[in-house]
């Protein structure tokens, strides 16, 4: 039962995780920043918006990309096989590409070219994520998974490697390129507007659960430490944010695959002669 509650209102905490990020954001900034419904407001003022549809195929594309990220989630509350995560988050970030590349746009052109080349550069981390589990656990069922010890420390240099996602997916500096609202104006969502362009902002809500439900598997079954994970991720997170620029999308892609990969392949390799 309450999983299935966690599941149906999945995309509302996500908008209360957004809507806190923002006044913590606010707060680093010494500003007093919007309260923390700012999210779902802006939801309200979406609805009186004008939906403009370009092409069919683009607005059925968004809205497959936030149902599959529902998917997602889903499964992994529900403790599903990691690897089927990870495969269903790659099909949900092809669909939006796929609605970016469906319009004229250039603005949209290039932020699937961006959201294409940083899905290349962090995808074999998050499977390589899910090797590391395997061997540790001997299986890649979330649900044992969770049963078992933490892995934050036999999997340590693959948590690191994990940091390096999560601001690419949260569209955070200084992993932001494939947004970047200063040159491309929102990139792949520049063509939604109205009731369309709010399942691509419930799609963000959902990605921060994502991300986060995942950061928790390395903590096992210690609610304590899982617990602290979040709260230094999420500070982290933010901090650097605030306090760092834009790197150029090739600097993005040099570091992620070459920090992240070569981490992770340490770790794999560490794990494989214990």
């Amino acid at each position: 039962m309450i999983e299935m509650l966690l599941i149906l209102f999945a995309p509302l905490i996500g908008g209360l995780l957004y809507g806190f990020e923002r006044i913590v954001r606010a707060r680093m900034q010494n500003r007093q920043g919007p309260p923390l419904l700012q999210p779902f407001y802006d939801m309200y003022k979406l609805i009186d918006k004008q939906a403009f549809i370009v092409n069919p195929y683009h607005s059925i594309l968004g809205i497959m990309h936030f149902v599959t990220l529902w998917i997602v989630v889903a499964f992994i509350i529900l403790g599903q096989n990691l690897l089927y995560v990870i495969f269903l988050h790659l099909l949900s970030t092809i669909f939006i590409i796929l609605a970016g590349f469906s319009v004229k746009s250039i603005y949209s052109h290039i932020g699937a070219n961006r959201e294409l080349l940083a899905m290349l550069a962090y995808e074999p981390i998050l499977i390589m994520m899910a090797v590391g589990f395997f061997m540790l656990n001997g299986s890649f069922d979330i649900s044992i998974i969770r049963e078992k010890e933490a892995s934050l420390f036999p999997l340590f240099l693959l948590f690191l490697a994990y940091l390096t996602v999560i601001p690419i997916k949260l569209k955070k500096s200084p992993f932001d390129a494939t947004e970047a609202h200063q040159e491309i104006v929102g990139g792949v969502e520049i063509e939604f507007s109205g009731v369309f362009f709010e399942f691509l902002y419930m799609a963000k809500w959902l990605e921060y659960i994502f991300v986060y439900l995942l950061l928790f598997l390395f903590a096992g079954n210690n609610i304590l430490l899982a617990t602290a994970l979040f709260l230094i991720v999420f500070l982290l997170l933010n901090l650097i944010d605030n306090a760092t620029a834009r790197i150029k999308m090739n600097h993005l892609i040099k570091i992620v695959l070459g920090v992240g990969i070569t981490l992770g392949m340490c770790n794999l390799l560490g794990l494989s002669y214990v």
